[in-house]
């Protein structure tokens, strides 16, 4: 099974100028945890409501500030086209929940969460995936 077929295609996107404030509003109308920040059609980061708090808040970074100053940059991608047990093994191993997928071109095509994988793959591929992700290591993200 392709990750094309399993994805959430329709994704929200927040530009990184947004202050905190402006993408907790956008994470709460579509009801998300994580939202990826693009400059022009290209993926520079990923902010997640736990970056909001932990990166933000917590260290006294103002909620008008933008969200580029918390983000994470560092993102992990599959492609459309790859095996979703593929990109399973790839969240388990770099310990994290969701991927940015790409088209063909690079740009945004949808993400890959966790719950994308239980409802359309199997809760077995994703009870040992989140046992990889859970595991005591100094990865973050």
């Amino acid at each position: 099974m392709n990750v094309s077929e399993v994805m959430t295609a329709q994704v929200v996107t927040v530009k990184p100028t947004s202050t905190l404030t402006e993408v907790a509003r956008v994470m709460a109308q579509i009801e998300s945890g994580a939202v990826p920040v693009t400059d022009g059609d290209k993926v520079i980061g990923l902010v997640t409501d736990r970056d909001i708090v932990i990166r933000g808040i917590a260290t006294g970074v103002g909620l008008d500030s933008p969200v580029s100053g918390v983000m994470t940059s560092d993102v992990q991608t599959c492609a459309e086209g790859d095996n979703v047990a593929d990109a399973s093994a790839k969240m388990g191993s770099h310990q994290i929940r969701r991927l940015v997928v790409l088209n063909e071109q690079g740009n945004l095509a949808g993400i890959l969460s966790l719950g994308d994988i239980a409802k359309d793959y199997g809760a077995k591929v994703v009870g040992r995936t989140l046992e990889e992700i859970s595991e005591d290591t100094a990865a973050t993200q």
